[in-house]
């Protein structure tokens, strides 16, 4: 029996979880290519992504799935491309508590909708606890306005059971009988 590998893109704004959320659920130690945050950044974190976040995920003896985060900042949306070609879905990750999480939805999905049109999407919604609204209802009544189907689920990114939640609804998305 050959190896599969699979490529799952998490992406999402500065500060969504992404990094968090390939960490809690990698099977290997994650590559992270953070620095200092030099720009309007620092006042959400310290250091962010300016590269990509790399874990990976054994769902079998002979099969991978591969993670890559995308840097959240658009100055490094030269990454997006790189990191999406031969991906299988995407993992949008968004904070609820953020100003304007759906114009940060609407921007991230416009970004890489050529590429959730040729795959598939899922969506988490992040520090919900924080604050709850708005709800997984808005956010659902929010995509079909973008004309999008995928599952959205809350999420905490620091707990593996919430990301294996969004990778399974993923993979089951592209083929259900796995």
């Amino acid at each position: 029996m050959a190896q599969t590998d699979h490529k799952i893109i998490f992406t999402g704004p500065v500060g969504a979880g992404k990094t968090t959320a390939i960490a809690s659920i990698s099977d290997i130690e994650p590559l992270r290519t953070d620095e200092q945050a030099s720009d309007m950044t620092q006042k959400r974190k310290s250091a962010t992504t300016v590269a990509m976040d790399y874990g990976m995920i054994r769902l079998g003896p002979k099969e991978k799935v591969h993670l890559y985060g995308t840097p959240g900042q658009e100055r490094f949306d030269f990454m997006w491309d790189i990191l999406t070609k031969g991906g299988i879905g995407l993992v949008l990750l968004l904070d609820n508590t953020r100003p304007t999480p759906f114009e940060d939805m609407k921007f991230y999905i416009g970004a890489f909708r050529e590429f959730i049109e040729s795959t598939r999407l899922v969506v988490g919604v992040t520090q919900m606890d924080g604050k709850p609204s708005p709800t997984i209802d808005d956010y659902v009544r929010q995509m079909k306005e973008l004309e999008i189907a995928a599952p959205v689920f809350e999420i905490d990114a620091r707990r593996r059971d919430d990301v294996s939640t969004l990778i399974e609804a993923l993979l089951l998305s592209i083929d259900p009988v796995l």
